[in-house]
């Protein structure tokens, strides 16, 4: 157990294993096998730090590297902060109880908008300047990655260099460079480091560009300083996910942690083509992994835990080719020590009744889908690609079978979305009810429908579209609270207010950062959590900045606007991406490339990767 915090402190605090370190499976390195250290900072709580599955990749892979030290921390809560400033105590990690300024870098995960007033709270407890260009060569470097990182720029006056991509490969690019830094002496100090960094693929040196803007405050252009910086960054890809090591012995938590199970990431990628989501936009193409390693995981992760439960995670699993038989697989196998496997979701237009039943033969739950709009003709918009029928096949199928409990989700204030498109998410919730009631011949089927605001983010269809108002969101909340007063249907939506901020950061540009510190310094952190977040604090502070939240948020973009992200690229195409908003306005859908033809996105070409696909795959072999 580490020394980060006397006994007297932690017994004041909720849940203080948040802070004790020690947990098993956790890896210490002596002082004497360490030439680097990097501490992996999650900007919330432990609980949600502990269960991203990326940390966990990260932890491994460093770990594994001969003379590198990774080791973690998260964001203390709201009661162990007050203690730590009271009794002047540092952040540090929670392997040895370093502070962070101690160690040679300090690497964040971006995974939400709202967690960024937590990367500078964290940075002031762990006594390193905030501002990038106030530290010298005795602190560390600070980096990022994650899946915000496609839109750096909000925290570009803070972060030395982010990471672009996929961080398996290039982290330990990155550690064998500082290390042949290291041995000649760190020459030049921290300019001379990023200015051999910048030269590895993948790596955004925020100092090196400028950004001009136009009298009306778009952006006029972003332009590398420094000759060595790319006038473009690409993202890093790993082609074959079968080739990159995988952690089978992960730290288990002393407490309960949100993801309290093995995760287990079968492929990576989804080319369904949503026209709202990031993720299937920035993270192509499909790559996935074999079944016979899948297995091979699996065992071992069971072995090395003690978990009795494996979440296999992707971003569409349903979609994985060889999915069916991997799950029968697994059941046989682990059935016997009451091991069960879960989905995270499944989808409409892929649900498999005898698949469902299988993945619950162990433990027993509801389903949950996601139609995401309730309207065909909003589904189309979004190109989701699934019809009331197929949600209407899936629950019958499911009903018939004995469930009686059904979650839905969906999205409001999608691009084009009417009233009608609105209301229609409760008569599609009424009629899956319904639809209970005609195969079981009674009532009682339980319906939960779930609710996000729609957030346009960059590099999807939607980058151009400004968001609707907090007060249109409001109505639009209340019309469908209105709408789905029916005994057994709950309702439940997000915190719109959360919603307009996370906007406003995701297209954001570096001139945000000075509202950012403002926030920060008046008091914001936790703004994931509806408790902590203060709306009326962040207008403000963007206020006081100079700044419009509208413009950032609420405004449509021109056809021919330069984005602030534009010179990070997960290689999919400008002109692909508009291609996908007209169709969107003419409700027309795309098909999935994995299956049909190419749409043109540019991704394969641009990073000369390819779709693996392990079904086709199997098929191809089998004819050689």
């Amino acid at each position: 157990m580490t020394k980060q915090f006397p006994i007297d402190i932690l017994s004041q605090v909720q849940k203080p294993a948040r802070y004790t370190g020690g947990e098993f499976g956790s890896i210490i390195k002596t002082a004497e096998d360490t030439k680097v250290s990097i501490v992996l900072a999650f900007p919330d709580v432990y609980e949600v730090g502990m269960s991203y599955l990326g940390f966990k990749i990260l932890y491994h892979i460093l770990n594994k590297e001969e003379g590198v030290a990774a080791e973690r921390v998260y964001a203390p809560w709201v009661d162990m902060e007050a203690k730590m400033r009271e009794n002047a105590l540092p952040l540090t990690s929670q392997e040895t109880g370093k502070t962070l300024r101690d160690f040679d870098f300090v690497g964040f995960t971006l995974q939400y908008e709202l967690s960024y007033t937590n990367i500078l709270n964290m940075l002031d407890l762990g006594q390193i300047p905030l501002f990038s260009k106030e530290r010298t060569d005795e602190d560390p470097f600070v980096i990022a990655g994650g899946p915000c990182v496609y839109n750096p720029e909000p925290l570009a006056d803070f972060v030395d260099f982010f990471i672009i991509g996929e961080g398996e490969e290039i982290i330990v690019e990155l550690m064998d460079a500082y290390k042949q830094w290291q041995s000649e002496g760190l020459p030049g100090g921290r300019s001379e480091f990023l200015q051999r960094v910048v030269r590895i693929d993948g790596i955004y040196v925020p100092s090196f560009y400028d950004v001009e803007y136009l009298p009306d405050g778009k952006v006029a252009k972003v332009k590398a300083n420094n000759p060595m910086a790319p006038a473009v960054v690409k993202k890093r890809v790993v082609k074959d996910m079968n080739t990159i090591s995988f952690p089978t012995a992960p730290i288990v938590p002393f407490g309960e942690i949100v993801h309290d199970r093995i995760m287990l990431e079968v492929f990576r990628g989804c080319t369904r083509g949503c026209r709202f989501c990031h993720a299937g936009m920035v993270y192509r193409p499909v790559r996935e992994r074999k079944p016979e390693l899948l297995k091979q995981l699996a065992r071992e992760l069971v072995d090395n835990t003690g978990y009795n439960e494996i979440s296999l995670v992707s971003l569409s699993t349903a979609d994985y080719s060889c999915l069916a038989p991997l799950i029968h697989d697994l059941i046989t196998e682990l059935k016997e020590e009451k091991v069960s496997i879960s989905l995270p979701s499944l989808r409409v237009d892929s649900f498999s009744v005898d698949l469902a039943k299988e993945v619950q033969a162990v433990r027993k739950s509801g389903l949950t889908f996601a139609p995401e709009a309730g309207s065909q003709r909003m589904r189309n918009v979004i190109n989701k690609g699934v019809t009331e029928e197929d949600l209407m096949n899936a629950v019958g199928a499911a009903f018939e079978s004995g469930w009686s409990t059904v979650k839905l989700y969906f999205m409001i204030g999608l691009p084009g979305e009417t009233d009608e498109d609105i209301l229609a998410i409760a008569e599609l919730a009424k009629a899956v009810q319904y639809k209970y009631f005609q195969v079981t011949g009674h009532r009682g089927a339980k319906v939960t429908v779930s609710v996000s605001s729609f957030v346009p983010k960059p590099y999807t269809p939607f980058q151009w579209k400004g968001q609707d108002t907090i007060e249109e969101i409001r109505r639009k909340q209340m019309l469908l609270k209105d709408a789905l007063k029916v005994k057994n249907i709950t309702y439940q939506y997000h915190d719109s207010v959360t919603s307009v901020i996370e906007g406003v950061f995701a297209r954001g540009d570096r001139r945000l950062g000075k509202a950012l510190y403002l926030a920060w310094q008046r008091g914001a952190k936790f703004d994931g959590w509806s408790e902590h977040f203060s709306y009326s604090r962040w207008l403000e502070a963007i206020s006081d900045c100079g700044l419009d939240k509208a413009f950032y948020a609420n405004r449509d973009r021109d056809i021919d606007e330069i984005f602030p992200w534009e010179h990070i690229q997960p290689a999919v195409s400008r002109a692909f991406l508009w291609n996908e908003y007209q169709k969107s306005l003419r409700e027309e859908l795309t098909e999935d490339c994995r299956h049909g033809k190419c749409s043109g996105c540019g991704v394969c070409p641009n990073l000369d990767v390819k779709i693996i696909d392990w079904k086709e795959q199997g098929h191809d072999e089998a004819k050689n």
